[in-house]
């Protein structure tokens, strides 16, 4: 990409920007020293707005921007569901989890185990958290930001993923969950103006400079990418390696919205420790719900910022429409064409001015992600190893510092693995089938710890061990089967084994951390039933017109 001087300028001010910003924000006032609080949970002062635009900067990344769209170039507006049932999801959190968090008064998922069950489980979930954090989520952003940069750019990878740690580094260590919160309200801003310049190009190249009639040709020219529901043997897709393999074991049909789905996004959004945080640290139960209706109004909009460009790069490949675009897309060291290519090619092709914008969107989506799973990282590390393993007595002032360091140490860890995702064709689907190892673990024990008083602490702890190896042994047992309908059926085996052994070891009995659920713990203010009411209607609308 050849950047103008408007472009460098454009780049260079939302970099200021957002570093002034996090340092501005992370100031205190004279005489008060940053405790614990302020820096894992910003002094819990957050608006619905910063709430909402926080939760969707820092879900909102490469994974994204490169990854989704690598996943609509391969799979089409199918991979959309991700995002369109994100905002059911984000409803079905407001109402029930957060107020039984807000209820417990915890800073940490862990902490939430800790007080339904026992230290046990807190650690052993902690542990597979920080995992899943580093070697999976952390890396995978670092990999797919450096190889925006590397296709846009030319910067080689192993510099890309170092600048792009340094960059998240430099505005988010020193001020914590404040200067991350804060600053996503204008990364928000650049990633959707961004954004959408960047599919107003892919649409233009497609319909000769009509928009309008871009998208009507993506339609007709790629009618298979515009169906929600894939079936077995209907679609096949490139597999990374030159060849291909059945979409099916991507998005297994009507599993994507009545089977495992639902155990990625119910995990994800309810309880995943930098997407809840920002909920916890809202100024009330009724802001935090407010923003994330929000969060579900910019999840319904996403598909269009990231997928369509996707869709719109496998037709000017597929039609040929462009050489350039197709060497461009090609991978020089494996000679082939990368889904996840897609996205950084396009980016190539914008007016002057708008490639400085879209550079500035991709790189905000980029560091707000990074800068949101490093603190999350620090806040489990600190809280619910440190303080409990190593330091009892910490000082609000060490712990500060511990967060610190520990977020360093997290960025150092992925920067070194994150070069290996190299052979990958859709990096999107790696995080989602390797956060799955844990997610049904995790769903399974924090939702029959909510809503079954006779959840063991014993019948958790097997739960916690069972996730990981049950999904490794269907993964090679099983290698025909999608991994979202892996996660379903050992979500269903690891429930029956909660089951069971609670109900053998507690005799029928209530467990004493067994959570008192009343009526009006759910109830939710008139603006959010109208929002809930809203986002439910325009998904029924959007699945029915692309079934």
């Amino acid at each position: 990409m050849n950047f103008t001087s408007l472009d460098l300028t454009i780049f260079i001010g939302y970099c200021l920007l957002i570093i002034l910003m996090g340092y501005f924000v992370s100031r205190e006032k004279k005489g008060h020293v940053k405790n614990s609080n302020d820096y894992f949970l910003a002094s819990k002062a957050l608006p619905w707005w910063a709430v909402g635009a926080s939760l969707i900067a820092s879900n909102i990344s490469a994974e994204q921007f490169i990854g989704m769209s690598g996943s609509g170039y391969a799979l089409g507006l199918a991979i959309s569901t991700y995002e369109w049932m994100a905002a059911a999801t984000l409803i079905i959190v407001a109402i029930f989890f957060l107020p039984i968090y807000l209820k417990e008064g915890i800073s940490t998922m862990p902490q939430f185990l800790l007080k339904r069950y026992d230290s046990r489980v807190r650690t052993t979930m902690a542990i597979f958290w920080l995992l899943v954090y580093v070697f999976v989520n952390l890396t995978s952003v670092l990999y797919l930001g450096a190889l925006s940069l590397n296709t846009i750019l030319g910067v080689p990878l192993g510099y890309g993923i170092a600048g792009l740690a340094v960059f998240a580094m430099l505005y988010s260590i020193y001020g914590g969950l404040k200067a991350v919160a804060w600053t996503d309200v204008i990364q928000v801003f650049f990633l959707v103006a961004g954004g959408l310049a960047t599919t107003y190009l892919a649409l233009s190249i497609v319909g000769d400079g009509d928009v309008w009639g871009g998208f009507t040709s993506l339609v007709k020219e790629a009618p298979k990418h515009f169906k929600m529901i894939i079936f077995e043997g209907e679609m096949m897709i490139p597999d990374g390696a030159g060849g291909e393999r059945d979409a099916y074991l991507d998005l297994p049909g009507l599993s994507v919205l009545i089977g495992g789905m639902w155990v990625v996004n119910l995990n994800y959004w309810g309880f995943n420790q930098y997407i809840t945080q920002r909920a916890l640290a809202a100024k009330s139960l009724n802001e935090a719900q407010k923003g994330m209706v929000f969060a579900g109004f910019l999840k319904l909009l996403m598909p269009l910022i990231v997928v369509i460009p996707g869709i719109a790069a496998y037709v000017i490949v597929r039609e040929g429409l462009d050489t350039s675009f197709i060497q461009s897309m090609t991978d020089p060291e494996a000679g082939i064409i990368k889904s996840d290519r897609a996205y950084p090619t396009l980016l190539q092709l914008l007016p002057t001015g708008l490639k400085g914008l879209a550079f500035a969107a991709l790189t905000a989506a980029i560091v707000s992600s990074l800068a949101s799973m490093a603190n999350s990282t620090s806040t489990i590390f600190t809280l619910d190893i440190y303080k409990n393993f190593f330091d009892t007595k910490a000082s609000e002032k060490k712990q500060v510092r511990v967060g610190r360091i520990t977020a360093i140490a997290a960025f150092f860890l992925a920067a070194l693995v994150a070069p290996a995702l190299r052979q990958l064709d859709q990096a999107f689907q790696y995080i989602q089938e390797y956060t799955g190892f844990v997610s049904p673990g995790v769903f399974a024990i924090f939702i029959f710890g909510f809503f079954w008083k006779k959840t063991t602490s014993n019948a958790a702890l097997t739960a916690a061990a069972l996730t990981i190896p049950l999904s490794t042994l269907f993964k090679f047992m099983a290698p025909g089967l999608p991994f979202i309908d892996r996660m379903g059926v050992v979500f269903l085996i690891i429930s029956a084994v909660i089951i069971g052994v609670s109900l053998y070891e507690g005799k029928g009995k209530d467990h004493p951390n067994g959570i008192e659920i009343t009526p009006d713990l759910f109830k939710t203010s008139t603006k959010f039933k109208i929002g809930a009411i809203l986002i439910a209607g325009i998904l029924a609308a959007l699945y029915t017109v692309f079934w």
